[in-house]
């Protein structure tokens, strides 16, 4: 999926007959739940969730956008996107794809991420050595951002 080409996590996820709703198709839920199941995973690629365990730093979501493109129904299978748009000194945007076998590209979105301190319940600057992972991970700075 050529769509997919610069997204540097990719899971692929089969739509279940119960996800569909009464008008025949995938309810929207499910492509947030998508999203965050590609998100989730990046996180534990660049080591964000063992962060957590070590820190009490840890990703919470501010904010997610989703573009319906089309309908999705089942028997399906997507694959689902995950990239890191930008990010400033405490968040950082995720770029979300979902790629249908059948449909091709049936939504788009984003989520701002923020860190948290789970201890002090307030917002936390992004760790350098977890902001050097995910540039390492995505082959590009992110510094101009931070200006």
């Amino acid at each position: 999926m050529a769509e997919l080409a610069d997204f540097p996590v990719q899971v692929t996820i089969p739509i279940a007959w119960g996800e569909m709703d009464s008008f025949g198709h995938l309810n929207n839920v499910y492509y947030i739940r998508y999203f965050e199941t590609a998100r989730i995973q990046y996180f534990r690629e660049i080591g964000l969730l063992d962060l957590k365990l070590e820190t009490n730093l840890g990703p919470i979501l501010a904010q997610t956008i989703c573009k319906y493109h089309k309908p999705l129904q089942f028997p399906d299978e997507v694959r689902v996107g995950a990239k890191i748009k930008s990010m400033s000194k405490s968040s950082f945007v995720m770029e979300h794809l979902i790629v249908s076998e059948t449909a091709g590209v049936a939504a788009s979105g984003e989520g701002v991420i923020v860190m948290y301190d789970y201890h002090a319940s307030r917002k936390a600057e992004i760790p350098s050595v977890l902001r050097k992972r995910i540039e390492e991970f995505e082959g590009t700075s992110f510094s101009k951002d931070l200006s």
